[in-house]
């Protein structure tokens, strides 16, 4: 988990600037498509829905289109028929990448995901490659005190909490992370990073020079229209993440 709160932090910046590409509001719509045909058009339950549309009107989607997407994926409208795939492969310095596509042609997406591994020092692995390497959990990152932190979270079900210098890591299990990331917005806590994602069991740290080359690669997957999704297990140097913020 080293690191991951200031990556959190980084990925929501960029994802930010990133709105002015145009693809982003594409991709997040697709997400809540997904997430409504997978397990219903109710946030209340449905975890990943939920995350799904919190994304979209953090990133300022119009209220019309989330609602569209739901329905697509609910089959109320008729929509493209989108599909999630993982691919595993290995960055450069042998860290892990595990990668979220949703798409409606999977040779596409096989085909550029391959092509973004091999061009940026990588190699596309095998089903199961790295795969055990992850977990699915719910992930919040908070500011504030640390007494009401520990005793929203831990009532409502969390994991773990783990102190990530002025910040707050809160793990839950996906199942659990609408209860909890609920409990902390009704002690008026300052939510940063509110996903349901997948985290490393281990990480492998990087100097400078190996985060560059592992985050061109992965910018480079997250470019692409079929990703939805891009996780390492890697620890970059806290200077090289400021010098990114800034």
């Amino acid at each position: 988990m080293a690191g991951h709160s200031k990556w959190a932090n980084i990925k929501h910046r960029k994802g930010r600037q990133d709105a002015a590409r145009g693809n982003l509001f594409a991709k997040l719509c697709r997400a809540v498509e997904a997430a409504a045909r997978q397990g219903g058009g109710d946030p209340a339950g449905n975890a990943v829905l939920a995350t799904a549309i919190d994304k979209a009107r953090s990133a300022s989607v119009p209220k019309d289109n989330i609602e569209r997407a739901i329905k697509r994926g609910t089959g109320e409208l008729v929509g493209e028929r989108l599909d999630t795939f993982f691919y595993e492969g290995y960055a450069p310095g042998g860290v892990a990448l595990l990668v979220q596509a949703l798409t409606d042609n999977r040779n596409r997406a096989a085909s550029d995901i391959r092509s973004a591994f091999t061009r940026n020092g990588g190699n596309l692995g095998e089903p199961g490659s790295v795969a055990y390497l992850f977990d699915q959990k719910g992930y919040l990152l908070v500011e504030g005190n640390e007494d009401d932190i520990l005793m929203a979270a831990l009532e409502s079900g969390a994991e773990d909490i783990r102190e990530s210098g002025d910040q707050f890591e809160v793990i839950t299990a996906p199942t659990d992370f609408p209860a909890v990331r609920d409990a902390l917005a009704d002690a008026e806590l300052s939510v940063q990073t509110a996903e349901i994602t997948q985290l490393p069991s281990t990480t492998i740290p990087l100097d400078a020079s190996g985060a560059s080359r592992v985050l061109r690669l992965v910018d480079t997957l997250d470019e692409l229209a079929d990703v939805q999704g891009v996780y390492g297990n890697f620890d970059i140097p806290d200077d090289y993440l400021a010098a990114l913020a800034d």
